[in-house]
Protein backbone atom coordinates (compact mmCIF):
# COMPACT_ATOMS: atom_id res chain seq x y z
CA UNK A 1 0.00 0.00 0.00
CA UNK A 2 1.42 3.13 -1.24
CA UNK A 3 2.22 5.67 2.25
CA UNK A 4 1.87 9.38 2.54
CA UNK A 5 5.06 10.17 1.52
CA UNK A 6 4.76 7.99 -1.80
CA UNK A 7 1.81 10.10 -2.45
CA UNK A 8 4.20 13.34 -2.63
CA UNK A 9 6.08 12.46 -5.54
CA UNK A 10 3.14 11.31 -7.83
CA UNK A 11 1.28 14.55 -6.80
CA UNK A 12 4.63 16.61 -7.52
CA UNK A 13 4.66 14.96 -10.95
CA UNK A 14 0.97 15.71 -11.44
CA UNK A 15 1.41 19.57 -10.69
CA UNK A 16 4.68 19.28 -13.15
CA UNK A 17 2.30 18.12 -15.59
CA UNK A 18 -0.36 20.77 -14.90
CA UNK A 19 2.16 23.34 -15.52
CA UNK A 20 3.24 22.08 -18.77
CA UNK A 21 -0.46 21.99 -20.00
CA UNK A 22 -0.76 25.90 -18.69
CA UNK A 23 2.59 26.73 -20.84
CA UNK A 24 0.61 24.60 -23.89
CA UNK A 25 -2.46 26.41 -23.62
CA UNK A 26 -0.77 29.36 -23.54
CA UNK A 27 1.19 28.53 -26.09
CA UNK A 28 -1.91 27.48 -28.04
CA UNK A 29 -3.45 30.65 -27.47
CA UNK A 30 -0.84 33.00 -28.35
CA UNK A 31 -0.72 31.59 -32.22
CA UNK A 32 -4.00 31.33 -32.36
CA UNK A 33 -4.71 35.00 -31.16
CA UNK A 34 -1.57 36.02 -32.54
CA UNK A 35 -0.87 40.05 -31.60
CA UNK A 36 2.95 41.35 -32.25
CA UNK A 37 2.14 43.86 -29.52
CA UNK A 38 1.14 41.31 -27.23
CA UNK A 39 4.06 38.95 -27.62
CA UNK A 40 6.37 40.28 -24.85
CA UNK A 41 3.74 40.33 -22.50
CA UNK A 42 2.99 36.85 -22.93
CA UNK A 43 6.46 35.51 -23.95
CA UNK A 44 6.73 36.97 -19.48
CA UNK A 45 3.59 35.19 -18.62
CA UNK A 46 5.30 31.95 -20.26
CA UNK A 47 8.59 32.49 -18.19
CA UNK A 48 6.25 32.72 -15.14
CA UNK A 49 4.45 29.77 -16.03
CA UNK A 50 8.18 27.97 -16.58
CA UNK A 51 9.51 29.33 -13.33
CA UNK A 52 6.90 28.24 -10.93
CA UNK A 53 7.21 24.31 -11.96
CA UNK A 54 11.31 24.68 -11.82
CA UNK A 55 10.68 26.06 -8.15
CA UNK A 56 8.03 23.05 -7.68
CA UNK A 57 10.48 20.17 -9.00
CA UNK A 58 13.18 21.88 -6.85
CA UNK A 59 11.14 21.77 -4.23
CA UNK A 60 10.48 17.97 -4.68
CA UNK A 61 13.90 17.46 -5.17
CA UNK A 62 14.62 19.31 -2.13
CA UNK A 63 12.46 16.98 -0.31
CA UNK A 64 14.14 13.75 -1.89
CA UNK A 65 17.32 14.61 -0.65
CA UNK A 66 15.54 14.00 3.40
CA UNK A 67 13.89 11.59 2.73
CA UNK A 68 14.78 7.52 3.56
CA UNK A 69 12.55 5.78 1.58
CA UNK A 70 11.08 6.78 -1.77
CA UNK A 71 8.35 5.07 -3.66
CA UNK A 72 10.49 4.57 -6.19
CA UNK A 73 14.49 4.86 -7.15
CA UNK A 74 16.01 8.27 -6.28
CA UNK A 75 17.48 8.83 -9.91
CA UNK A 76 13.82 7.40 -11.57
CA UNK A 77 12.43 10.86 -9.62
CA UNK A 78 15.05 13.22 -10.85
CA UNK A 79 14.63 11.93 -14.40
CA UNK A 80 10.94 12.53 -14.31
CA UNK A 81 11.22 15.96 -12.62
CA UNK A 82 13.75 16.88 -15.37
CA UNK A 83 11.75 15.33 -18.23
CA UNK A 84 8.44 17.04 -17.54
CA UNK A 85 10.10 19.90 -16.79
CA UNK A 86 12.21 19.89 -19.97
CA UNK A 87 8.58 19.92 -22.05
CA UNK A 88 7.92 22.89 -19.91
CA UNK A 89 11.37 24.91 -21.04
CA UNK A 90 10.49 23.79 -24.69
CA UNK A 91 7.38 25.05 -24.87
CA UNK A 92 8.67 28.50 -23.59
CA UNK A 93 11.07 28.25 -26.26
CA UNK A 94 8.96 28.71 -28.58
CA UNK A 95 7.41 32.03 -27.62
CA UNK A 96 10.92 33.46 -26.68
CA UNK A 97 11.67 32.67 -30.63
CA UNK A 98 8.68 34.19 -32.22
CA UNK A 99 10.02 37.12 -30.23
CA UNK A 100 13.91 37.35 -30.64
CA UNK A 101 12.84 36.53 -35.01
CA UNK A 102 10.62 39.32 -34.81
CA UNK A 103 7.56 37.54 -35.96
CA UNK A 104 4.69 39.77 -37.18
CA UNK A 105 2.21 37.20 -38.63
CA UNK A 106 1.23 33.35 -37.54
CA UNK A 107 1.07 30.79 -40.32
CA UNK A 108 -1.75 29.45 -40.12
CA UNK A 109 -0.15 25.61 -40.89
CA UNK A 110 1.44 25.69 -37.53
CA UNK A 111 -1.82 26.10 -35.71
CA UNK A 112 -2.39 22.55 -35.98
CA UNK A 113 1.11 22.00 -33.89
CA UNK A 114 -0.06 23.78 -31.19
CA UNK A 115 -3.28 22.01 -30.97
CA UNK A 116 -1.59 18.57 -30.88
CA UNK A 117 1.36 19.98 -27.80
CA UNK A 118 -1.97 21.12 -26.11
CA UNK A 119 -3.81 17.44 -26.51
CA UNK A 120 -0.61 15.75 -25.80
CA UNK A 121 0.10 17.89 -22.74
CA UNK A 122 -3.40 17.33 -21.63
CA UNK A 123 -2.54 13.55 -21.93
CA UNK A 124 0.26 13.56 -19.53
CA UNK A 125 -1.88 14.53 -16.66
CA UNK A 126 -3.81 11.56 -17.12
CA UNK A 127 -0.91 9.63 -17.17
CA UNK A 128 0.87 10.70 -14.33
CA UNK A 129 -2.65 10.35 -12.49
CA UNK A 130 -2.61 6.75 -13.05
CA UNK A 131 1.28 6.35 -12.02
CA UNK A 132 0.61 6.06 -8.40
CA UNK A 133 -1.16 2.89 -9.37
CA UNK A 134 1.35 1.59 -11.78
CA UNK A 135 1.60 -1.57 -10.58
CA UNK A 136 -2.07 -2.40 -11.53
CA UNK A 137 -3.16 0.10 -13.99
CA UNK A 138 -4.00 -1.23 -17.80
CA UNK A 139 -4.91 2.41 -18.70
CA UNK A 140 -1.33 4.16 -18.06
CA UNK A 141 -0.05 2.13 -20.87
CA UNK A 142 -2.93 3.05 -23.08
CA UNK A 143 -2.30 6.06 -22.73
CA UNK A 144 1.32 6.15 -23.51
CA UNK A 145 0.35 4.27 -26.48
CA UNK A 146 -2.13 7.25 -27.59
CA UNK A 147 0.47 9.83 -26.99
CA UNK A 148 3.17 8.42 -29.58
CA UNK A 149 0.15 7.69 -32.15
CA UNK A 150 -0.38 11.68 -31.09
CA UNK A 151 4.05 11.99 -31.79
CA UNK A 152 3.90 9.96 -34.78
CA UNK A 153 1.02 12.44 -36.60
CA UNK A 154 2.83 15.81 -35.42
CA UNK A 155 5.87 14.02 -37.33
CA UNK A 156 4.12 13.35 -40.42
CA UNK A 157 2.23 16.88 -40.39
CA UNK A 158 5.97 18.74 -39.48
CA UNK A 159 7.82 16.79 -42.48
CA UNK A 160 4.74 18.34 -44.72
CA UNK A 161 5.18 21.89 -43.58
CA UNK A 162 8.35 22.03 -43.69
CA UNK A 163 8.35 20.50 -47.31
CA UNK A 164 5.54 23.07 -48.46
CA UNK A 165 8.24 25.83 -46.83
CA UNK A 166 10.84 25.39 -49.42
CA UNK A 167 8.13 24.87 -52.12
CA UNK A 168 6.26 28.26 -51.55
CA UNK A 169 8.03 31.42 -53.35
CA UNK A 170 9.13 33.01 -49.84
CA UNK A 171 12.09 35.03 -49.36
CA UNK A 172 14.95 33.28 -47.63
CA UNK A 173 14.82 35.01 -43.93
CA UNK A 174 11.16 33.66 -43.95
CA UNK A 175 11.98 30.17 -44.91
CA UNK A 176 14.88 30.08 -41.97
CA UNK A 177 12.79 31.78 -39.48
CA UNK A 178 9.67 29.40 -40.16
CA UNK A 179 11.83 26.31 -40.39
CA UNK A 180 13.54 27.21 -36.90
CA UNK A 181 10.49 27.75 -35.35
CA UNK A 182 9.05 24.61 -36.59
CA UNK A 183 12.23 22.81 -34.77
CA UNK A 184 11.10 24.45 -31.99
CA UNK A 185 7.44 23.26 -32.02
CA UNK A 186 8.77 19.75 -33.33
CA UNK A 187 10.98 19.67 -29.70
CA UNK A 188 7.95 20.10 -27.41
CA UNK A 189 6.22 17.16 -28.54
CA UNK A 190 9.64 15.34 -28.80
CA UNK A 191 9.73 16.01 -25.20
CA UNK A 192 6.59 14.88 -24.23
CA UNK A 193 7.51 11.33 -26.25
CA UNK A 194 10.58 10.99 -24.06
CA UNK A 195 9.09 11.72 -20.90
CA UNK A 196 6.29 9.32 -21.58
CA UNK A 197 8.80 6.51 -22.63
CA UNK A 198 10.84 7.47 -19.20
CA UNK A 199 7.64 6.72 -17.03
CA UNK A 200 7.27 3.51 -19.37
CA UNK A 201 11.15 1.97 -18.56
CA UNK A 202 10.76 3.56 -15.04
CA UNK A 203 7.75 1.20 -14.91
CA UNK A 204 9.38 -1.89 -15.75
CA UNK A 205 12.14 -1.09 -13.96
CA UNK A 206 10.29 -0.73 -10.27
CA UNK A 207 7.74 -3.88 -10.97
Amino acid sequence: MAGKNDFYYFDGFIKLTEYCYSAAKLLDETLKNFNKDTLQKNKKSMHNIEHTADQEGHEIIIRLAKEFITPIEREDILLLIHKINDITDSIEDVLIHLYMYNVRIIKKDVLKFSELILIICKELIVIFKEFKNFKKSREIHNRIIKVNILKEEADELYIEIVRKLHLTPLNATDIMTWTFICNFLKKCWDACEETVNSMESVIIKNL
